[in-house]
């Protein structure tokens, strides 16, 4: 007599995860458009931002351009070994250094600040009004900023104009071309700028702050800046870490714009920043070589500086990228 087997029961486990893999899939066709757009981002961003990195190979080859990358003779660490030794090294990264750290040190908070006193403002219209005057030269690009600014900062330029109506200055001063006011004119004129975009985002994490709170801290009989300060800034302070691991990672960005459209011949002494060095020997010299080893140079930095500032802030207020 014959014996029939009979079927391993299937277990709830299988079930549930054929269930919910049809659910996926399911909810993915109904996002079907949604994907597509998001998949051509990724590809975009793939193929300009990450195919593109294996010429960073070219650092450590003499590589010339009518020929392929791979028939280019390794050279190893030659080009970094040039760039430590060239005369112009010390004077790029004090530039470099100099600029992007003071507008760490003052263009870092100045956003936090006027967020916090344009969140206190009772006038949406005022508020409305002050907001949309200050993001608006966000929209405007270094090539249109740059010739406004030199324009105003010429020997009959309104800022000598206006100086010399209050008898602040007895001569017209040529800004531009003095190398002692470049780094002033830079930091400035960023800040500008970038002030009322930067508060946008801080604006958003105020909106998110709960009204309980700022009632509570009211009974408690806390004032405004009472309010700003252990209310508003306690509640932000996640955003303001993120925010600064990204400014502290980009400090050797020295916003190659802003600076090649307000740099002259007199002014080179202190315009000379990394982002200019690397243009100059690259795109003018032909030195493609030496220039990727230069910007790679920049880049291993800046990752130094990512992983540093997210593990400081880590250890500070618990919040990190990763």
């Amino acid at each position: 007599m014959k014996t029939q087997l009979n079927p391993a029961p299937v277990s709830l486990t299988d079930r549930d995860t054929k269930a919910e893999r049809r659910k996926w899939f399911k909810r993915l066709y109904s996002q079907r458009h949604i994907q597509i757009m998001a998949l051509l981002g990724v590809a975009w961003m793939i193929i300009f931002n990450y195919v593109p990195m294996y010429g960073v190979i070219i650092a450590f080859k003499e590589f010339n351009i009518v020929k392929s990358i791979s028939e280019a003779p390794w050279v190893g660490f030659t080009h970094f070994k040039d760039f430590f030794q060239d005369e112009s090294f010390m004077d790029v990264m004090r530039n470099t250094l100099g600029i992007s750290l003071i507008k760490l040190a003052i263009g870092f908070p100045l956003p936090i600040i006027f967020a916090l006193f344009l969140n206190e403002v009772r006038s949406v219209g005022f508020k409305k009004a002050i907001q949309t005057i200050s993001y608006l030269p966000h929209f405007l690009s270094w090539v249109i900023l740059g010739g406004i600014l030199t324009t105003w900062l010429a020997d009959v330029g309104i800022i000598n104009n206006v100086l010399m109506a209050l008898h602040l200055i007895k001569e017209p001063i040529s800004y531009l071309a003095e190398p002692s006011y470049f780094w002033s004119i830079i930091i400035t004129s960023d800040i500008w700028k970038e002030l009322g975009w930067s508060a946008i985002i801080y604006l958003a994490a105020i909106a998110s702050v709960s009204p309980e709170l700022y009632e509570a801290a009211t009974i408690d009989g806390a004032g405004r800046f009472q309010k700003m300060w252990y209310v508003t800034l306690p509640s932000i302070k996640a955003t303001i870490s993120i925010l600064f691991i990204l400014a502290v990672s980009g400090v050797l960005n020295s916003n190659f714009d802003q600076i090649l459209v307000l740099r002259n011949s007199l002014n080179e002494s202190a315009s000379n920043v990394i982002d200019i060095y690397v243009f100059q020997t690259g795109m003018q010299q032909g030195r493609y070589s030496y220039a990727t080893a230069v910007g790679l140079f920049k880049s291993a930095i800046a990752l130094i500086l990512l992983l540093l500032a997210n593990r400081v802030t880590k250890k500070m207020n618990d919040t990190s990228l990763f």
